[in-house]
């Protein structure tokens, strides 16, 4: 029978997916005190942030990154520890912000170039060579992301994007194409610990299995594990999905790190209790206000 615990927990989420059912699970089977908080649903008031303290800690698991960046704010802004913390989702949300802090710490990633006018870009592509990869600043699940293979395609690329005009399309972020396996590895890590990897296998470039990429399970070497604690602590860590590329020549390199992972496909391959384990982590930052005393020197609890 479960016992009662003193904590009380919250989960923001857009909508309970598998991942959310097992947290949800885990925290009922617990006796553990919680709310499930719809980020469809609910509001903030400055002057009132009584309500938002009485949570020991909030796990965000929205969907929308500007909901759960703009939440994640708000409850740092009230003392109220989450998980992840506030500035590591402004860094893991936006992957030329990523690319800034996986440089500054020294760690392998792909080639990164960056511009602002669909010319300045077209020239930067042409001296970076094609292929290239085309991704938009915010964005997730392998949308919006263009291979250019030749001029023509980047001139009809960049056009396109200019004319879209929005945020995500008005910073071109480009970087070099990888002649990678067929497949990229994503590591889930909790903390300081690396829970397991899986292998997305396509035949597509694009091997996110969103997309349609296949989950085979990857042996977590200590070549795997120091990369992605290295990443971790690059971005301000907790729970993470990082996901890794081999290069050919190079060899592992950290091509995007994840704020809010999904892992329907390493939980079952893995056997781990992923779900459990972002639970435990939750709980310690509910019980130490763990983040709050490790943030980066731009936040303050």
């Amino acid at each position: 029978m479960a016992t009662k615990n003193p904590l009380h927990i919250g989960v923001l989420f857009s909508r309970v997916r598998v991942e959310e059912k097992w947290i949800f699970n885990v925290l009922e089977e617990r006796g553990i005190h919680y709310e499930r908080l719809d980020d469809r649903e609910v509001s903030f008031d400055l002057e009132n942030p009584l309500p938002w303290q009485s949570f020991d800690a909030v796990l965000e698991r929205s969907i929308s990154t500007t909901s759960g960046l703009y939440a994640l704010r708000m409850l740092n802004a009230f003392g109220v520890p989450t998980v992840n913390m506030a500035f590591v989702a402004e860094i893991c949300g936006d992957k030329l912000v990523t690319s800034a802090r996986l440089a500054q710490a020294g760690i392998p990633q792909p080639r990164v170039v960056t511009a602002f006018t669909p010319e300045a870009a077209l020239e930067a592509i042409e001296a970076l060579g094609y292929p290239v990869v085309l991704k938009p600043v915010v964005g997730s699940w392998g949308r919006l992301l263009a291979k250019i293979n030749d001029r023509e395609a980047a001139e009809a690329v960049l056009e396109h994007k200019a004319t879209l005009g929005s945020v995500q399309h008005s910073v071109f972020y480009i970087q070099e194409y990888i002649q990678k396996p067929q497949r990229d590895i994503r590591a889930i890590l909790v903390g300081e610990r690396v829970l397991t990897a899986i292998y997305r296998k396509s035949e597509h470039w694009i091997t996110n299995t969103a997309r349609g990429g296949g989950g085979e399970l990857c042996p977590v070497t200590p070549q795997i594990e120091a990369l992605c604690l290295r990443a971790s602590r690059a971005v301000g860590g907790g729970v993470l999905g990082i996901d890794l590329v081999e290069h050919p020549e190079k060899g592992l390199m950290v091509n995007e790190v994840n704020h809010t992972t999904e892992f329907h496909t390493a939980q079952p391959l893995s056997g781990v209790d992923i779900a459990a384990e972002i639970v435990n982590y939750t709980l310690e930052v509910a019980k130490t206000g763990m983040p709050c005393k490790t943030l980066l020197k731009e936040m303050t609890c």
